[in-house]
């Protein structure tokens, strides 16, 4: 045997025990590594598909709830979207508390409507869009069931430059504000949606309108 052959064996031999020696140390830390991933990954699997199942059952559960709604039978949508409420997965729960107060308005009981919507929008856990959104829907009930105090305490902190729902929140002010004898708010707020270039077509048409009627009537005597 020449000695390069030797020095070869040699070595091959010394690596080979240094990776036994390192199996030895290291080999149950990496097969329980091992198993820890493949766990993890199956229990993650599972979890995803366990909140896809609630989600999908939520889903059905609220467009049944919606197709009460829409067929007139409130009793039993409102009942749907309390369970909704109280057992749905993700948005559902918040979407049902929305969509119940809009039914309670639709049943005749307006009062009952806007105490659900400030419900909503002085919960703390809710987004503040969805908060706005809340106070812009009491508002627009209290146009025709309340105060111009009652409306402006919903939506005037909404009418502010660069806030999203400023058009509809100055129109149900100006609404308001027109119905109670403020011609000179009205006007203004009517106005202000007009000469907003970012006010949607519809909403600015509106208030041209409103802006005509209520110049055209004069003044309150």
């Amino acid at each position: 045997m020449s000695d390069d052959s030797f020095i070869r064996e040699v070595n091959e031999e010394l690596r080979q025990d240094q990776l036994k020696s390192i199996w030895r140390r290291f080999g149950p830390i990496a097969i329980g590594a091992a198993v820890v991933l493949v766990l993890a990954t199956a229990a993650y699997v599972g979890y995803e598909r366990w909140t896809a199942s609630r989600a999908n059952a939520s889903g059905d559960a609220f467009s049944q709830a919606l197709d009460l709604a829409r067929q007139g039978e409130n009793d039993e949508a409102l009942a749907a979207f309390k369970e909704l409420e109280a057992s749905g997965h993700g948005s559902y729960p918040l979407l049902a508390r929305m969509r119940a107060a809009t039914v309670l308005a639709a049943d005749g009981d307006p009062q009952a409507a806007v105490a659900a919507f400030d419900a909503i929008a002085n919960d703390r856990a809710i987004t503040d869009v969805i908060a706005d959104v809340a106070r812009l829907r009491a508002g627009l009930l209290l146009v025709d069931h309340g105060s111009y105090a009652d409306v402006a305490a919903r939506v005037e902190t909404l009418t502010a430059d660069g806030n999203a729902l400023r058009h509809s929140a100055r129109e149900a002010l100006g609404l308001s504000a027109w119905k109670e004898g403020k011609r000179e708010d009205a006007l203004r707020l009517f106005g202000q949606i007009s000469g907003d270039a970012a006010a949607p077509r519809n909403i600015r048409q509106r208030a041209e309108l409103m802006s005509e009627l209520i110049a055209g009537s004069g003044p309150a005597e």
